[in-house]
């Protein structure tokens, strides 16, 4: 099960968490245009590798196991998946 970022992130974007994934799965990233105007990072369901090295880099602790995710959260584990439709 993929890693999900949820409400915490939203005006944050701190990018400490795309600086240490192993498959770049997490955008927009600084380089990518859409950045400037995305509400929050997003992590792509089907790349994610479950490893976790994300979530302790998380400053604002907005990246969660999908099975950890608080159930009040739970939209952003479709916003997440429809980031990259």
């Amino acid at each position: 099960m993929p890693h999900i970022i949820a409400e915490p992130c939203i005006g944050t974007k701190d990018t400490a968490c795309v600086e240490v994934c192993p498959v770049d799965c997490i955008h927009p990233t600084k380089d990518e245009p859409e950045f400037e105007n995305a509400e929050m990072l997003y992590i792509e369901p089907d790349t994610c590798i479950d490893c976790g090295l994300c979530v302790d880099e998380c400053p604002v602790k907005a990246i969660f196991p999908e099975e950890d995710l608080p159930s009040e959260w739970d939209s952003f584990i479709q916003k997440n998946a429809d980031y990259y439709k």
